[in-house]
């Protein structure tokens, strides 16, 4: 959260905290306001309700997880190991912290109930960065693929979509996606 101003990246960290240790229904905007060390209403001058500093939580999530998954998929190694180390980026801490909560279903229902279409714009950004990979490294003769990229990208997020879904713990998960990184750069490989 370090290219947000300090107020803003307090609140979204303790609103973080606050969501992933009681849950989003039982958060209240005074729990996140103490969380940041303000009072509430100078938590209300920067944001309406506790729905919308989800939605911005969102936001950073995918603006954060993209440009990550972008920098993997352009750095060193082979593709297997592009593709492990873009899977890693993606499952970040946020998804960690998810993941890891007693709260974890609720959260992700709330993204889906609260924050659905900057989630949906979020899920596309990722699959445009894959299919963008993928393109070039078509065009390099690093990578063959059984469709276009950008249906391969899209089944790409798609699954990691799905585990992270499963509602399983974040060290079988964390498993789970290094998997299918070795599974998917091995088939990519040309």
């Amino acid at each position: 959260m370090s290219d947000l101003d300090p107020k803003q990246a307090a609140i979204l960290d303790s609103a973080w905290r606050a969501f992933a240790a009681y849950g989003f229904r039982k958060t209240s905007m005074d729990d996140i306001a103490r969380g940041a060390g303000m009072s509430r209403p100078a938590l209300y001058l920067r944001y309406r309700n506790k729905e919308d500093i989800y939605r911005s939580l969102t936001q950073l999530y995918y603006e954060s997880t993209v440009a990550a998954v972008r920098a993997a998929l352009a750095g060193p190694g082979s593709v297997t190991d592009r593709v492990s180390a873009a899977f890693a980026a993606q499952a970040g801490e946020m998804v960690e912290a998810m993941l890891s909560s007693p709260h974890g279903v609720e959260l992700m229902d709330t993204g889906h109930s609260v924050a659905r279409d900057i989630a949906e714009a979020g899920e596309a950004a990722l699959a445009a960065a894959y299919a963008d990979w993928l393109a070039e490294e078509v065009a390099g003769g690093r990578v063959r693929l059984p469709g276009p990229a950008a249906e391969i990208a899209a089944t790409i997020t798609t699954a990691l979509k799905g585990l992270k879904m499963a509602g399983v713990d974040f060290a079988t998960y964390r498993t789970r996606v290094a998997h299918l990184a070795q599974l998917i750069g091995a088939g990519l490989t040309a």
